[in-house]
């Protein structure tokens, strides 16, 4: 059985190791023959390293790496080309000078591995320069760069705009040498995160042509469910596919969409268990930072409409919280809307799969609307047992311990939908699943839950938040649940169906009207 590339990204050692390759060497020679200058941004853990590698051992021709592969018969291995590798995926940078200081360093390195030497290694774009003229001049063929992580200095520093201002400044006067030496390049690659708007970082960087949203590289990273089937087929015996399309799949570019595979290794390795890998391996805290300065009201990501020059546009003074979670792979695009004739399109956008939903809600519901301890295991086997006095009294209970603080210092405390998205963060965090401002024919629901017992017996929750004056519910939520039928599309036989109204009240600050009701499944 092939072993599992887990933190590798170096085709030589997942082809010595006698690892999985997933191969995407096809998508590589469309590349490498289609043109010559490009930019990809994907999420973290995405594979991008090992794409960037793949190409860099291509261009030095390591044609044993590549036997068996797609491209190994499409490729001319007599030849080969003179690479230039950066990379600032390690550590984290704090100030203009010490991001000089390591693309001094990355210089120097690249300087050795050729063989060649820079006039001024203080100047670090006069360096760059003198680094592609003099490899060119030494080997007789255009160079290859390959960026990696081309945003980690300006993203670590996202949260205090003016060292973020200075990075993006001092990288954006690095990466114009690739424009002004077109004409001594082969091929670049850009990689990272984050796309920024033409204006600021790449400016001086205009010939890139970027493949993040286009459809035929879609799956140049991640692993498709064909890839996912074939490739791991000997570590997949018992898995339940469909929970782990459930849980890890679903990132779309407007292609075919994809798991993450850092998820699937570790899933595959740590005994197959569902847990959120991906999700743990970076904490989100500017998601935080962004909403206390805007209120979002959170069920509304369960939808975001986006226009096409909005996934693009962010920089460092203009964070847009929907194009951030784009690009960092929190909301990835399921539809492009059909737009007018000559119109740029828009798309919807939402969560790509259950890790991501059940992860991003626990950590805000932990960080930003509420600051104390969640008995989540109590919540969700009331919701199993349908003991509503127990989840009346956990409701009351979350919001009683919501510190004063919260209400006088933030003030997302005081705009109508905190309390409606606390409790939908809540229930999101359950793991069960939700769905939020759920349409049908006769208005939204605020949400839905729906799970399924061991025994096979299926409930359907039907949830409706209001907010009422004074100290006391009118019966309002219950009352609209009912007017509306929003249990109709949850009548299909199978499900039993609960509808739970409750009401807020501002000047209480908890729950002051709490109604449920069964419904029996008719089997007619």
């Amino acid at each position: 059985m092939k072993k599992l590339p887990i933190g590798i990204s170096s085709l030589e050692r997942i082809v010595q190791d006698n690892c999985v390759y997933v191969d995407k060497t096809a998508y590589v020679q469309r590349l490498v023959e289609g043109g010559a200058f490009y930019f990809l941004s994907r999420p973290r853990r995405f594979g991008k390293s090992l794409l960037l590698d793949t190409l860099h051992q291509l261009f030095a021709g390591k044609e044993t790496l590549f036997r068996g592969l797609h491209i190994h018969p499409h490729w001319d291995w007599s030849v080969q080309y003179p690479v230039i590798k950066i990379s600032f995926a390690e550590g984290t940078l704090g100030s203009r000078a010490e991001l000089e200081r390591r693309i001094r360093n990355i210089l120097r390195i690249n300087q050795e591995d050729l063989g060649v030497t820079c006039a001024d290694n203080e100047d670090v774009a006069g360096c760059f320069a003198d680094l592609i003229r003099n490899a060119k001049a030494k080997y007789g063929r255009n160079v290859v760069v390959l960026i990696d992580e081309y945003d980690k200095p300006i993203l670590d520093n996202i949260n205090n705009s003016a060292i973020a201002a200075e990075m993006r400044d001092g990288l954006r006067n690095f990466y114009s040498v690739v424009k002004g030496q077109d004409a001594n390049i082969r091929f670049a690659l850009l990689t990272g995160v984050s796309k920024f708007s033409k204006v600021s970082l790449f400016s001086g960087l205009n010939n890139l042509n970027d493949i993040t949203l286009d459809s035929r590289y879609s799956a140049v990273c991640g692993y498709t469910q064909t890839e996912l089937e074939q490739s791991f087929a000997e570590h997949l015996p018992g898995v339940d596919l469909g929970l782990v399309r459930q849980w890890y799949n679903g990132y779309g570019w407007l292609g075919e969409r994809v798991y993450n595979p850092f998820d699937v290794l570790l899933f595959l390795e740590r005994g197959k268990e569902f847990l959120p890998y991906w999700f743990e391996t970076a904490t989100p805290s500017f998601l935080v930072e962004i909403l206390r300065k805007r209120p979002f009201h959170l069920p509304d990501l369960e939808q975001v409409r986006m226009e096409y020059k909005m996934l693009g546009d962010f920089d460092v003074d203009r964070l847009h919280l929907e194009t951030l979670l784009f690009q960092t792979g929190y909301l990835t695009i399921k539809k492009e809307i059909s737009s007018l004739a000559g119109v740029p399109p828009s798309y919807l956008l939402s969560y790509p799969n259950h890790e991501v939903r059940y992860s991003l809600m626990n950590y805000l519901l932990d960080n930003y609307l509420t600051d104390t301890p969640h008995d989540i295991g109590t919540v969700r086997q009331a919701l199993i047992d349908q003991d509503f006095v127990t989840l009346e009294q956990r409701f009351r209970a979350l919001f009683d311990g919501i510190a004063n603080e919260n209400y006088r210092n933030n003030n997302i405390a005081q705009y109508e939908g905190y309390y409606a998205a606390v409790v939908y963060a809540f229930l999101c965090s359950l793991g069960m699943e939700t769905q939020a401002e759920v349409s049908s024919n006769k208005g939204r629901i605020d949400m839905a839950l729906r799970f399924t017992l061991p025994d096979g017996q299926k409930r359907a929750y039907i949830f409706e938040f209001k907010m009422v004056e004074g100290t006391e519910g009118d019966g309002s939520a219950m009352r609209q649940i009912k007017e509306k039928d929003y249990a109709a599309a949850y009548r299909d036989g199978q499900h039993q169906i609960l509808l739970v109204g409750m009401e807020f009240s501002e000047q209480v600050r908890n729950l002051v009207g709490f109604e449920w009701e069964k419904e029996t499944i008719n089997q007619t």
